[in-house]
């Protein structure tokens, strides 16, 4: 099989799809990679690494889209790269289509096999391609939360840890999973007070065993995420629903009772956000103020750590990647469950649930398209 590697060109993104150890791999098990011009640089991998490893350097996106029969990046396209789609192309990528009719209609409409990364189950039920950039997500909320309670950039003018004498800052997670878990535990070795809310009682239970009770619990409810907004000077929205869009669940209304300065990191932006006034920004124009409360809702927050990123994806997408260029996505979607429950698009017919509710299309299940 031809692999394809093209350099992601989303604002501020350096991660890159496979790394040179990916490449050995694949030329060694037979097959062609073909990795763009400068793709893997700003992860630290050059092309002479790339090309050591067996792969073609192309100097033309054009090319290594056109070329190859599977193409594997770590952002959802964007509308420069929609004319590269086309029939029985596979895509290999986080999507994120649920907030992105746009890209749902190309993706259909080019009839491309479109195989997202973060719907993908493994024999737990978890989601192994999402789990490594919501750990990286969820400890950077907590640093980026920190910077941006500073006073020269919008905040509070607060230190998240205090210091002998003064307390430190209250910091409220929305949300129990892999981002809220990994933004608790930083947020707790800074010393700040942190509150974590999530509907998940049983979930509640265990994170409170895990910190011996530093760490306060409370039962999600729009009382309760009111209550817990409005003392709160960091914000971190973790709220996930896998392929489908975050639910609103800070209203408006809780934003503008916050304090002034308070400072809103939404980590489930790629999804739609949970805070109703959320809205996506870039790692060149981050952020924004809504009724004097700093919003900080970058859609590809991991992309300003590229080399940890990108190991870290790279070690849970590289297994599944193998695994289609052995045996053909289809092949590699019907041998695996859980695998297949990745598949958002195949040759024009949407195949995942939770887009299709989202976007209120209609939908067919993957044992039907794969027959």
């Amino acid at each position: 099989m031809i692999i394809g590697v093209p350099k992601e060109i989303k604002d501020n993104e350096a991660r890159v799809g496979v790394t040179p150890a990916g490449v050995k791999a694949l030329t060694e098990a037979g097959h062609k990679v073909l990795v763009e011009t400068h793709a893997g640089e700003l992860s630290g991998f050059n092309d002479a690494s790339y090309q050591d490893a067996g792969a073609e350097i192309v100097g033309d996106a054009g090319n290594v889209w056109g070329k190859a029969e599977t193409v594997v990046k770590v952002k959802e396209p964007i509308e420069q790269e929609y004319i590269y789609f086309r029939e029985g192309l596979v895509l290999f990528t986080y999507l994120h289509l649920a907030p992105i009719p746009v890209l749902t209609n190309k993706l259909l409409d080019s009839k491309v096999i479109g195989i997202a990364y973060e719907t993908v189950r493994d024999r737990q039920g978890t989601l192994p391609l999402l789990t490594p950039m919501s750990e990286v997500a969820g400890r950077m909320s907590v640093q980026v939360g920190a910077a941006y309670l500073e006073k020269e950039r919008g905040g509070r003018g607060i230190l998240l840890g205090g210091v002998p004498g003064v307390p430190p800052a209250n910091v409220t997670i929305i949300g129990g999973g892999i981002v809220g878990t990994n933004a608790a535990k930083i947020a707790l070795g800074f010393g700040a007070k942190v509150t974590l809310v999530d509907v998940n009682l049983h979930r509640l239970r265990e994170l409170d065993d895990l910190y011996s009770g530093r760490l306060y619990t409370l039962a999600s409810n729009s009382y309760n995420v009111a209550l817990a907004t409005r003392e709160a000077d960091l914000v971190i929205g973790g709220v996930l629903i896998p392929g489908a869009t975050a639910p609103k669940l800070v209203t408006r209304a809780m934003v503008s009772a916050m304090k002034k300065g308070a400072v809103i990191v939404d980590v489930a932006i790629d999804q739609g956000g949970c805070v109703e006034t959320a809205k996506p920004t870039s790692h060149s124009n981050p952020s924004y103020v809504v009724d004097g409360v700093v919003h900080y809702c970058v859609t590809n927050m991991p992309g300003a750590v590229p080399h940890t990123s990108t190991l870290a994806l790279t070690n849970s997408t590289f297994p599944y990647l193998m695994r289609i260029a052995n045996l053909g996505a289809r092949g590699a979607l019907k041998s695996d469950p859980g695998f297949a429950e990745g598949l958002n698009t195949y040759l024009g017919t949407l195949t995942h649930r939770g887009v299709a509710d989202s976007q209120k299309r209609e939908w067919t299940g993957t044992d039907i398209v794969l027959g």
